[in-house]
């Protein structure tokens, strides 16, 4: 059997002094992605509606990359005085990919900004920045503690009779944590899977999709020494059949 082939969408870059803009991705996705028996290919930023549908022809599954932090304005809200970098170009290109993919129900893994995506795109909330918005005793972005990103720095608690739980194979996962944002008000057709000790939404899915797995923080960084890390791409992978 042929491997299938999953589009990965790309982070931009603003030129430098020593090279023009860029659109890139962090190399752990797609080694988890072939790990996993999958074959990854980059989907670029793009301002053609019809590439955007066209990314969907050739791929069988599509995973929501993290990064920068959505435009408020694509859920309604004016921006809170410490919402982070946004980038317009990648909003224009994922959220339209996002919708069209749920339409034609094309399998989806969501992580990080990914999640935010997903939510964004079916008409969900955020919050723009958790310090200020939703105090915990919780760090939700690790670095701050400077914590490797193959570390661990929380766990999380997995509803049990979720389609999450099944793929991990537990009620409870060490998970790493990357974010400043998170969602608030959940879009009507996801389900909330997962949560932080703290309250703050970890994961979520869709019941009435083939596949549709989003979570909050980052699977490939910690999945070359985590099985329960592995088990979400191998997962994905196997529902591209």
């Amino acid at each position: 059997m042929a491997r299938k082939v999953v589009g990965i969408t790309c982070a931009t870059f603003k030129p430098t002094e020593s090279a023009g803009p860029r659109q890139a991705l962090n190399r752990p996705y797609v080694w988890a992605i072939e790990r996993a028996g999958g074959v990854p290919i980059l989907l670029p930023v793009t301002a053609e509606p019809e590439v955007i549908a066209r990314y969907l022809g050739i791929i069988d599954g599509l995973l929501l990359s993290g990064g920068v932090d959505i435009a408020p304005a694509h859920y309604g809200q004016e921006p809170h005085p410490k919402l982070g970098e946004v980038d317009a170009d990648r909003d224009a290109t994922e959220l339209p990919l996002t919708r069209l993919a749920l339409a034609q129900d094309v399998p989806i893994f969501a992580i990080c900004r990914g999640i935010q995506t997903l939510n964004v795109a079916m008409g969900g909330t955020l919050y723009q920045d958790l310090p200020s918005e939703y105090p915990s005793e919780i760090v939700h972005q690790q670095s701050a503690r400077n914590i490797p990103r193959d570390q661990f720095s929380h766990s999380i608690r997995i509803h049990p009779d979720s389609r999450l739980c099944g793929i991990v194979g537990a009620q409870e996962m060490e998970t790493n944590s990357f974010h400043h944002q998170a969602l608030k008000n959940v879009a009507e057709g996801l389900r909330v899977t997962a949560h932080a000790p703290d309250g703050v939404i970890e994961a979520v899915e869709s019941p009435t999709h083939r596949y549709v797995v989003a979570v909050q923080f980052h699977p490939e960084e910690t999945a070359p020494q985590d099985e329960k890390s592995r088990r979400l791409f191998n997962s994905f992978v196997a529902a591209l059949t």
